[in-house]
């Protein structure tokens, strides 16, 4: 399985409400693991942050779980990871730092960031921590919870746009630097 091209007729999310109360809330104080061994409390980030949050990555050799394309939103996290990886230099050059983030242990982001070959660390959240002080919005399969994919950004801790839902995934990226150019240094 290719985890880098999204499969065609992947069916399309659609904007349920669950992220309209987000922006403008301060970040909490949350420490979630990063996958250069560091801690990143959220609430203590200073300048302009993307965040993007999405369900997993799939990893080569293992399955995604049952039904994973036929949910909406659900696919496309390695390429979204590649687009933001892509367009880090742009992102960097409007003073703009990356985060990805997931339910997902520190080690297998660990493993998908060195794959993937990001210039920016991934945070996990395997306890959910940000579903429970913001109410993002998850949904479940197989017995496991996960995020919904949206893409915040952050400006000195707080949130000043949050893009829900996100489609296609390796496009939000695009969405991104045209928000950014927009909203000015």
């Amino acid at each position: 399985m290719n985890f880098s091209e999204l499969p065609e007729n992947l069916p399309v999310p659609t904007d349920d409400g669950a992220a309209a109360h987000l922006q403008g809330l301060f970040l909490p104080a949350l420490t979630l693991p990063a996958t250069d061994g560091s801690n990143v409390s959220l609430n203590e980030l200073d300048g302009r942050w993307v965040i993007y949050i999405y369900p997993m990555t799939g990893r080569p050799g293992l399955p995604l779980p049952e039904g994973w394309d036929g949910i909406p939103g659900a696919r496309g996290c390695t390429p979204q990871s590649c687009s933001f990886r892509d367009h880090h230099a742009e992102l960097t050059a409007l003073h703009t730092g990356v985060f990805g983030l997931s339910v997902q242990s520190t080690d297998v982001q660990r493993e998908a960031r060195e794959r993937l070959h990001l210039p920016f660390q991934l945070l996990s959240d395997t306890g959910l921590q940000l579903k429970s002080s913001l109410r993002l919005p998850t949904f479940s399969v197989t017995g496991t919870e996960w995020f919904k994919r949206l893409t915040l950004i952050v400006q000195d801790g707080r949130i000043a746009k949050v893009f829900y839902p996100v489609f296609p995934p390796d496009s939000n990226v695009v969405e991104v630097l045209a928000w950014l150019r927009n909203a000015g240094d």
